[in-house]
């Protein structure tokens, strides 16, 4: 953990191929960029892996997590670096592909943040429809994605705000279109 309650405590790294962990330098960027969005807010660190955006918020005084992933090891991953860090409270662990795991939570239940970190090779045109039903009023959406595969500029009711790249990958901040009006909210 870079920074909070939890700092300096590492987490459990994935044994297995084919998780690639957000590098603890394209992290610690990401939360320079949320710093002020952080404390307060609810999350969604879809395409959760290890755990490790989800519970960094936490640690910087996010309100409440929900970490998706629909690989069974990835969720005992999650679970077994929550309690690492003596988290006992303000999560939700679901283990299920990204669509079918918002569906378990209510139709009303929004996120500040939502963070995705889908495998770089994802098309993420369907992510984003299902992301931005779920965004609360001024929040954002987070995508890490591979520098050799930019994210796009537009997806549906997002527009990305900013962008920035550290090593093979890149993170691509979006929020939502104001259809009557033609702005977009603007990343902090």
């Amino acid at each position: 953990m870079i920074a909070g309650r939890y700092r300096r405590r590492q987490l459990k790294a994935p044994d297995w191929e084919g998780l690639r962990p957000t590098s603890d330098r394209l992290k610690q960027t990401l939360f320079d960029v949320l710093a002020a969005r952080v404390p307060g807010a609810r999350v969604l660190d879809g395409f959760a892996g290890s755990g490790a955006l989800g519970i960094e918020a936490l640690s910087r005084g996010a309100a409440d997590v929900v970490f998706v992933d629909d690989d069974a090891r990835a969720i005992a991953l999650v679970a077994a670096n929550l309690a690492h860090c003596g988290v006992t409270s303000g999560y939700v662990m679901i283990r299920d592909d990204f669509a079918h795991g918002l569906r378990q939570l209510p139709a009303s239940q929004r996120f500040d943040l939502i963070l995705l970190d889908p495998p770089y090779e994802t098309d993420v045109a369907d992510l984003f429809v299902t992301a931005a039903g779920r965004l609360a009023v001024d929040g954002m959406l987070v995508l890490e994605h591979a520098k050799r595969r930019p994210a796009p500029e537009r997806a549906g009711r997002l527009a990305c705000r900013r962008r920035l790249v550290a090593g093979d990958s890149g993170l691509a901040f979006y929020g939502e279109t104001l259809a009557d009006s033609g702005e977009t909210t603007e990343a902090s």
